[in-house]
């Protein structure tokens, strides 16, 4: 498979949501579907949708646990990649403080999976 150009990586950000998704995911580590709904408040149609099309840009991981999938970063991003993610959550920080806060909110990951998942 060929490398991730810059060009195909702003084309796969190029779009609100699935900026949000990528930034959401590089601040948490991982986070399952129900999670980035309530985070975003978003449907889950729309967001299930933007997120198969970051898996098929390379730049997502999915796993399954139940009924659940849960959604990280390719372990194996260029380091330009990161940084790009890295300086836009900055860059991003306002917009994003509301969808952290929507997180925080939630409680801890399990009591996120128990409550609203």
């Amino acid at each position: 498979m060929p490398a991730l150009s810059p060009a195909q990586l702003f084309k796969c950000l190029g779009d609100e949501t699935r900026l949000a998704l990528s930034l959401l995911i590089h601040t948490e580590g991982e986070l399952c579907v129900c999670e980035m709904t309530h985070a975003l408040q978003q449907p889950q149609p729309k967001i299930s949708r933007h997120l198969a099309q970051l898996r098929a840009c390379d730049l997502l991981q999915d796993r399954r646990q139940g009924q659940w999938v849960h959604y990280r970063l390719m372990p194996d991003l260029p380091n330009w990649v990161l940084a790009t993610l890295d300086e836009a959550t900055a860059g991003a920080s306002s917009l994003m403080g509301e969808a952290r806060d929507r997180l925080a909110a939630m409680g801890n990951r399990p009591a996120r999976q128990t409550e609203h998942c």
